[in-house]
């Protein structure tokens, strides 16, 4: 009996471990002390993210025994020069960004589309015709 007792696996050391992922998609495979395939990913309100295959994300684990975890998120990457606290800045692979300034402008890095409407200052936004009309 004693000997038993002392047999038990031990309680996870960590509740949370950084990883590789291995499988993407709505829901990721990671390593870190073993693979874990169709973990969940949670990111901040409002904010879809799909980590890329070969990243290193955080893996956060809880439940009884750390059987249940999840995707946190991936280690932040340089912090843009001049930028300042309460600012956020979104950016993706390649070269596209979304900077939301705390002065209250925003800066768009990237190629735009945008799709509906587009309204400047409250009123719809209609293209110059300058050409057409000869000036």
């Amino acid at each position: 009996m004693w000997l038993s007792k002392q047999m038990r696996p031990s309680p996870p050391t960590a509740d949370a471990d950084m990883g590789t992922t291995t499988i993407t998609g709505d829901r990721v495979g990671v390593v870190t002390r073993g693979e874990v395939r169709s973990l969940p990913i949670y990111s901040p309100g409002g904010y879809v993210w799909m980590p890329e295959s070969g990243g290193a994300v955080l893996v956060i684990k809880g439940g009884p025994g750390g059987e249940e975890q999840y995707v946190a998120g991936m280690e932040q990457q340089e912090v843009p020069k001049g930028m300042r606290p309460g600012e956020v800045w979104i950016y993706g692979p390649g070269d596209n960004a979304v900077y939301l300034k705390n002065n209250g402008s925003i800066e768009l890095k990237g190629r735009v589309e945008i799709q509906g409407s587009l309204f400047i200052n409250g009123e719809p936004y209609k293209p110059c015709i300058c050409a057409e009309q000869g000036v």
